[in-house]
């Protein structure tokens, strides 16, 4: 049951709200004044068609008041005395029915012209509230269309929209600009290249390992390294080689002094 009166009320306030729409409202009211228009019209046909019927009855009691006073000029010619004097008598009493028609008819027209002049005035208000009408319910139009663009917009956001992306990007930036001065600092620093060097000496020594166990398996001849004066000990048995690990340091050692005397000779 609650549900049904919950609908029950749904449906009344739906309906209440039609029926309070500025366009529906303004519709009746058009149509209304449209409508009392229309019947004041009638009413002015109406008071004109009795104006003319009073104009018709006037005209018709003067015409015969002229033709009986026609004919008692006619029996007065002829010397008859009485049927001229009745001829009078009528006239006199058509001459008391002109005299009220007369003031009825004016009474009319006066009532017409009245008439005439507020349906012209109801007709120009008419035509003015009409306008205003068609005004206004372009203005209810806007208001909807504005009201519905406000709606619309209220739930747009755009302050925090990219705040997530300028945060990640940032600590992005943040990160790549560590690691490139640690790469600088590891560069430019004692450790880095002591750690360079090591790596280089390992790589060095599993090269040597590689080919030992290549001539091992036969997959290699054994190959004599030449060495010059300066990479062997005036000591040293003839044909003897180097370690690995020394000849390693030694080349390293003599490449960082040729990158001095490199810098030196550019400053």
């Amino acid at each position: 049951m609650k549900r049904f009166f919950n609908w029950l009320k749904a449906v009344f306030n739906r309906t209440m709200d039609k029926v309070e729409d500025p366009d529906i409202m303004l519709d009746q009211a058009r149509r209304d004044m449209q409508g009392a228009l229309v019947s004041n019209k009638e009413r002015a046909v109406q008071a004109i068609t009795q104006k003319n019927r009073l104009q018709m009855m006037l005209d018709d009691e003067r015409k015969k008041a002229a033709q009986l006073e026609s004919q008692a000029t006619m029996a007065l010619k002829q010397g008859d005395r009485e049927l001229a004097t009745q001829f009078m008598r009528e006239k006199m009493n058509h001459d008391a029915t002109i005299a009220t028609l007369q003031q009825s008819y004016e009474q009319a027209v006066a009532t017409v012209d009245q008439v005439k002049i507020a349906i012209k005035r109801q007709e120009e208000e008419v035509r003015k509230k009409t306008a205003e009408a068609l005004a206004m319910k372009a203005q209810w139009k806007q208001a909807q269309i504005q009201n519905s663009i406000s709606k619309a917009l209220e739930g747009l956001t755009f302050e925090n929209q990219f705040e997530g992306f300028g945060a990640a990007q940032e600590r992005i930036r943040e990160a790549q600009s560590e690691a490139a001065a640690r790469q600088e600092m590891m560069g430019t620093s004692l450790q880095g290249r002591v750690m360079s060097m090591e790596d280089k000496t390992r790589d060095m020594e599993a090269e040597s390992e590689l080919a030992k166990l290549e001539e091992r398996l036969g997959l290699r001849q054994p190959v004599t390294p030449v060495t010059t004066d300066q990479t062997v000990s005036v000591s040293a048995a003839p044909g003897a080689v180097p370690a690995p690990a020394e000849a390693a340091a030694q080349s390293e050692a003599e490449r960082q002094i040729e990158e001095l005397e490199r810098r030196l000779k550019g400053q």
